[in-house]
């Protein structure tokens, strides 16, 4: 059974000095109290505080509120923190906030939340300044406003409290009510994570990650990420995790990564499960295993993870650890594309294209590889390019193949390289330029495309040489995401 709080402690204390009267009274009470005798404490505090003792009356109000000595019954302790709130008491105000923010016993009213936490933290209560904190940061029974929200953090923080000093580096790493300091944001981690709070410890742990206000150092962001994964926090143990996986601060160890893995998936968390079904997937940490990897993918996919979705429609539709199934495939890939995963997008088109586990539907492959192309996605932005170019389900259009085979080109497809040089040189959806056609073939021979290699060297032979040096001049200044040159660009052609 629990005992009381320190607070009534100290509250019994401060009681013997206000009411001399009652004075051993209030001593019995606590002493029965902090030896799990509630009936004794309330038979000893309930007359002190139907006298009007704000602390009896705060103390009342608690076991209420706890259920030690009486049942639990948020109605009578709303109304004895009230009591004692309205006499000033800081304990019974805060509490009383906790009630209305809570709705417990009352209707819930964050306006009037905020009123009793206002008048705890005034009077110094590190608690209450935190939560006045945390609602102006949230607009919660508030106006939203960041700079007191930071104003009330600091006064929590500077009085030790870990959960301010967190929310506080929270806002100096966003910027929020105060310029963006990530050194500023690391000290304030810091202060909360030494006095071991677990979300404090992930953040700073961050910040040596990311080299963000402190040098980057992987071996200080593993300590402090171990020190809040052996709190058991999943966020903690999934980063130790990937440190493991990269070997980043720590020797390369694949199976300690599934173990971190492990511990964070068995919380139910959707990367670390995601994690751990990759490494049954491909083997890394622990045997491959087809089928467990299908078990920890949907466990995250049931979450809505995206990823996941993929990743098990992948499982249905090569049929790995599972039946192969065309159905369930379109089924996983569509809600991962629905929440926009071009991946996805791009498989669910390519399943209507090619008509597996849906009728094959053209238009329906159209506009799923489209949204995959819209994302940048180079694969799909070429299969549009073939699409188009092919009259596959619509009528043919060169000048679309083209635009979808340039922004493919431009991200060093390829395949969509060297159908765009066939296009230039048969001038077909753009205006004819050997020149750049030549110079798309020598892009695409370089990664290997035969045709492209054929081609390349036939037109040594019937373009000039002039042609064919600024081709290659072209070839070798062009890089990977630049665009590529336009008409007007070439002095050799027309």
């Amino acid at each position: 059974m629990k005992q009381l709080s320190k607070t009534i402690i100290i509250a019994g204390l401060t009681a013997l000095v206000t009411f001399p009267a009652f004075g051993q009274s209030f001593e019995a009470g606590w002493e029965a109290a902090n030896s799990g005798d509630y009936a004794t404490a309330l038979k000893n505090w309930k007359p002190l505080a139907e006298l009007g003792d704000a602390k009896a009356q705060f103390n009342l109000g608690y076991m209420y509120s706890e259920g030690q000595g009486v049942p639990q019954n948020y109605n009578a302790a709303s109304e004895w923190f009230r009591r004692a709130a309205e006499q000033g008491n800081t304990s019974a105000q805060y509490y009383l906030g906790k009630i209305y923010k809570d709705g417990q016993g009352v209707a819930q009213d964050y306006s009037e939340a905020a009123k009793w936490f206002r008048r705890a933290a005034e009077q110094g209560s590190a608690l209450a300044q935190y939560i006045l904190g945390k609602m102006y940061k949230d607009g919660q029974g508030v106006p939203q406003n960041d700079n007191e929200a930071v104003s009330w953090f600091h006064l929590a923080a500077e009085q030790g409290s870990s959960l301010a000093q967190n929310s506080l580096g929270n806002m100096y790493d966003n910027g929020r009510g105060v310029p963006q300091d990530y050194s500023e944001a690391a000290e304030w981690y810091r202060h909360a994570a030494e006095q071991g709070y677990v979300l404090a410890q992930h953040n700073l742990g961050m910040m040596y990650q990311g080299g963000w206000g402190v040098p980057q150092n992987y071996s200080e962001a593993v300590s402090w990420f171990r020190l809040a994964a052996e709190q058991g926090y999943a966020s903690a143990q999934l980063d130790i995790g990937i440190m493991y996986s990269r070997g980043q601060g720590v020797p390369q160890n694949y199976s300690e990564a599934a173990e971190w893995y492990r511990r964070a998936a068995e919380q139910e968390y959707a990367s670390a499960q995601l994690n751990l079904g990759n490494m049954y997937n491909y083997g890394q940490g622990v045997p491959q295993n087809y089928s467990e990897a299908v078990s920890w993918y949907r466990l995250a996919a049931e979450q809505g993870y995206d990823l996941a979705q993929y990743n098990l429609g992948i499982m249905y539709e090569n049929g790995q650890g599972i039946p192969q199934n065309y159905s369930e495939a379109v089924s996983w890939y569509r809600r991962a594309a629905e929440q926009g995963h071009d991946l996805s997008q791009y498989n669910l088109g390519s399943m209507y294209r090619d008509g597996k586990g849906v009728p094959q539907n053209y238009s329906e492959a159209i506009s799923w590889l489209r949204l995959a192309a819209e994302q940048g996605y180079a694969k799909a932005q070429y299969n549009l390019g073939t699409i188009y170019g092919n009259s596959h389900g619509v009528p043919q259009d060169d000048s679309k193949a083209a635009s979808w085979y340039r922004l493919a080109a431009e991200q060093g497809y390829a395949s969509a390289q060297f159908n765009l040089s066939v296009l230039y040189w048969d001038g077909e959806g753009v205006t004819s330029n050997p020149v750049m056609s030549h110079m798309l073939e020598i892009l695409a021979a370089a990664q290997g495309i035969e045709n492209a290699k054929t081609n390349r060297d036939i037109k040594l032979e019937l373009l000039s040489r002039e042609q064919i040096a600024e081709a290659q001049r072209m070839a070798t200044e062009w890089r990977v995401g630049t665009p590529l040159p336009y008409y007007d660009d070439f002095t050799t052609w027309p």
